[in-house]
């Protein structure tokens, strides 16, 4: 249990750790490349950690010094190996698809929350270019055995960024072109790095096409995450002014500042540079009056890991919201849209649950209580900022889950 204090008013200027999805891909895909790499301000949260285990696992050497890594690769995996992903989805799918290709057996597994979360999403379009992948009714364990692949074209029912990887990592071991299509943009970190990597791939729109590659090791210096970002460029709209440094702003993950346009925040963009093929900026963010917005299908991908605070935030904005096309919250590592709900109820806020969303009624603030975390870390850091931005505070229970992707969160916030 974690007790906090509201905030009369919050400041400051932040270093924040490298992104996530980035830090998963460049420990991965250089894992299964030809030469060594070095990878710099990585984050190192539990999540990132499995990646790392795995990937050596299958045969590759990774150091590890602070938040730098240094990885020496191997086109060719291991076989006979169990793949422990611990609570990481983005390892487990991601690695299905990536082992799918390389004429090996292998067992992922995880925790209880991830062997709860659906993988025949990601074993379906893998068995159109021929992999041999059997899950457990739906879910994890998922079990990779040898087969040969070829490319074909894959249609996406579903917007998700971790499916599209699978695929588009599989289809670097498939004879012919693997086209995915998916129903609307996701972030693009796996195309942008596959393509820095050596990889023959090219978008089109919602289309990438891939053709038989081998990945070249190359060095990643990763930006900081706008998802731990937004909670620091929360608080600035909410209690006074804040400024996110080096922060990625690739345009598949900016909803977060979408968000903030509809809801009439004031921020600027700051120090704009490119670095590794990923726009970054300082972000600047300052108390603001919002008002009430509405979110829909074609809104929700580019901020699906901030859509919990995006709805906080619709809590404290004057007048109504809708959160509409967000059914992919409810396989996270909680039911994001039940938690979310319930998580604005306990701090004093009017959050009803819908199949796909949310209804909000702001309020002016919020008098704060006890929430639970439900072991999710983006619920808990969700809840923080709540909790500083109320009359009275409160407290949550099992707040550790922050270290699956902010292992220093609370230390940044200074509380």
């Amino acid at each position: 249990m974690k007790k906090i204090e509201p905030a009369g008013v919050f400041e400051g200027e932040f270093e924040l750790p490298g992104d996530k999805s980035v830090t998963h891909r460049a420990i991965m895909f250089n894992g299964g490349a030809e030469g060594e790499a070095v990878i710099t301000n990585a984050l190192m949260g539990g999540d990132c950690l499995s990646t790392c285990q795995c990937m050596r696992a299958l045969g590759a050497e990774i150091e590890i010094d602070g938040t730098t890594l240094r990885v020496r690769g191997t086109p060719h995996f291991r076989t006979g190996v169990r793949l422990n992903c611990g609570n990481s989805g983005t390892t487990m799918r991601l690695l299905t698809g990536f082992a799918a290709g390389k004429n090996i057996a292998a067992e992922l597994l995880g925790d209880e929350s991830l062997s709860s979360r659906p993988m025949a999403r990601v074993a379906a379009p893998l068995s159109l270019l021929g992999a041999d992948i059997r899950t457990t009714d739906g879910h994890a364990p998922v079990h990779v055995s040898p087969a040969p692949l070829r490319g074909t074209e894959v249609v996406l029912s579903i917007a998700s960024a971790q499916v599209k990887s699978a695929v588009l990592l599989a289809g670097l071991s498939a004879d012919g072109e693997t086209c995915v299509r998916e129903p609307q943009k996701t972030r693009d970190h796996t195309e942008r790095m596959l393509a820095a990597m050596g990889a023959d791939i090219s978008t089109d729109g919602n289309a990438v096409r891939v053709k038989k590659s081998r990945l070249k090791a190359a060095d990643v210096c990763v930006p900081a995450d706008i998802s731990s970002a937004a909670y620091f460029m929360a608080l600035g709209a909410l209690k006074g002014r804040t400024l996110s440094k080096n922060v990625g702003i690739n345009p598949t993950r900016t909803g977060i500042l979408t968000a903030f346009d509809r809801l009439g925040v004031t921020y600027s963009l700051l120090n704009r540079r490119v670095s590794g093929g990923e726009e970054t900026a300082d972000i600047l963010v300052e108390k603001s009056p919002m008002r009430g917005i509405t979110l829909a299908a074609e809104d929700v991908p580019s901020m699906i890991d901030e859509l919990p605070l995006v709805a906080l935030l619709c809590a404290f904005a004057d007048g109504e919201s809708r959160i509409s096309g967000a059914r992919e919250l409810r396989v996270k590592e909680s039911d994001r849209i039940r938690s979310t709900t319930e998580m604005i109820a306990a701090l004093g806020g009017i959050c009803v649950e819908t199949e796909d969303g949310f209804f909000i009624r702001g309020r002016s603030s919020l008098a704060g209580g006890d929430v639970r975390s439900y072991l999710d870390h983006r619920i808990a850091m969700t809840a923080a900022v709540g909790l500083l931005a109320s009359e009275r505070g409160g407290s949550i229970d099992r707040p550790d889950c922050c270290a699956i992707s902010f292992p220093d969160f609370f230390k940044k916030l200074g509380i």
